[in-house]
Formats: C-alpha cells, structure tokens, sequence
C-alpha cells in the first residue's frame, strides 16, 4: 500500500513549480489532492497531467487566489465534501517580489503581505478547523525560504513574510498541538523552477559554485521534505523550520553573476 492511501491533501500554489512536484508525488503515493492554482487553466492542466500520469482521477483542479480567505474556504469544504477527509494541508502559495526599500510602494507590500501571510495564515486555520473537526491528526506545512533568515539584498519585504511564516509555523504548533496536528515549515534555498531560471538563465551554475553539496536544488528536493512532514514517520516533529537548500545557509554566500534585481520577479502581479 502506498504511504498516502486513502489520504487527502490540499496544496496551494500547485500550477507548477514547487507545487506542482508535491501535488504528482503525493498522488504518486495514493493521496487524493487538490491542487489549487490562482490561474484555474493552468490547475486543470496541471491536475490533468497528473491524473493522466498516475492512471486515476487522484487531483482535483481548484483555481482561486489564497488571499481571498471565502474562495479558500470553499475550495476546502468543496474538496472535502467530494473526500470525506483532510489529512494534510501545504499552504504553498506565494509571491517573489524584488524591490528597493526606498522605492517599494505601498501596492506591492500589501499585495505581498496578502498572498504569503494572510493567504498561508488562513489557508492552515481553515485546514486546522476541519481537522478538529473530524478528529483527525492532521498535518499543515508551511512554505519559508531562506530568505527568512538572512538579509538579501532587493528582497526585504519577501523576506519579511518568509520569516513571519517560520514564526507562525511555532506559534501554530503551540496552538494546534493539543488537538494532535502539526505544523512545521519548509525553507527552501534556490530551486530550479521555470521563475528562477526566468530571472537568471544561469541560475544552477550560479548557485551550484556557493552551494556545500556543489548542487543546486530541484523541486523534487522539496517536495520529498512535504512528504516526510505530512507522513506518521513526522508525527514528533512540529513548530521546526527544515532548511532544505544543500548547507547554503552555513555560510550564505551569493554567485557573483546573480542579479540584485531579476526583471520578471520585480514585477507586481
């Protein structure tokens, strides 16, 4: 029996990416999944691909923006309604937003702080409620960067919302324990996505040089860290932050070709 049988997981920020890797290796594993996207074209195809992958109707499509907290809330009791169940929740949806900050607008801050913090923060207090409610030892993981940890420059107020997530991982679990869930967070180093090697073409050779291991992540990497925390094998662990970034952050040096401030993640969208 696979370790996720009869499981059921919500992942946000699904469409690719990240997201994407944890939705395929969840449903790889026998859990249902709700694989949720902001742009819903982009999560029926992505849920298609899977399903198409895995021989069943494992993933179901849900196309809302987290920082609207009614859409998140329907997209959870439509998903349960169709499971019976929620085991586990991945709130990994989230914006990169490169900017000075002498010149970052108020526009960008709010809509950073919408999407990463409200949306993470109320995407696990809906998943949390259903838990209690059907008595289930569920588990809800967070999505850090190591930019929550150390300063990097043009990415202050990213930064901001990925150490306030680490933190809301501590203050969830002390909240949530009693009732038998965990919450821990994942803090990923530079993974090569379709946005990183958007931003700099030469991104795993970059970031390869300054990386312990001499290897840039993949997002397979943490994906499989998602898995292990929302396994039994994690039941003990909660309120922790997994650096999962090769030992980067041991030392923290930045590629000398790395751009301060990428054009396409300097965009607000």
């Amino acid at each position: 029996m696979s370790k996720f049988q009869n499981k059921a997981v919500l992942v946000t920020g699904a469409g690719v990416g990240i997201g994407y890797e944890i939705c395929r290796q969840f449903a790889v594993e026998g859990a249902a999944v709700a694989l949720n996207d902001i742009d819903a074209d982009l999560a029926s195809q992505a849920a298609a691909r899977i399903n198409q992958e895995v021989g069943r109707e494992a993933v179901y499509a849900y196309g809302c923006d987290v920082a609207d907290v009614a859409a998140v809330r329907a997209m959870f009791s439509d998903f349960v309604s169709k499971n019976g169940r929620l085991d586990a929740a991945v709130a990994n949806a989230g914006l990169t937003n490169f900017g000075e900050f002498l010149t970052y607008t108020p526009e960008a801050f709010d809509r950073l702080m919408s999407v990463n913090l409200r949306g993470s923060y109320f995407t696990a207090q809906t998943a949390a409620l259903i838990m209690i409610e059907q008595r289930i030892s569920g588990r809800i993981v967070l999505m850090s960067s190591v930019t929550g940890g150390q300063a990097f420059l043009n990415l202050g107020a990213y930064g901001v919302t990925k150490a306030g997530i680490r933190h809301m991982a501590k203050v969830l679990a002390l909240e949530l324990g009693r009732y038998d869930i965990t919450v821990n967070a994942i803090s990923p180093g530079l993974i090569i996505t379709e946005r990183t090697v958007t931003d700099d073409p030469n991104a795993e050779a970059n970031w390869a040089e300054v990386t312990p291991i001499r290897r840039t992540g993949h997002v397979e990497d943490i994906a499989a860290a998602a898995l292990f925390l929302a396994s039994p094998e994690a039941r003990h662990i909660t309120g922790q932050t997994l650096e999962v970034d090769g030992g980067w952050t041991t030392i923290s040096p930045l590629p000398v070709g790395h751009p301060d401030k990428p054009e396409f993640s300097s965009q607000l969208r």
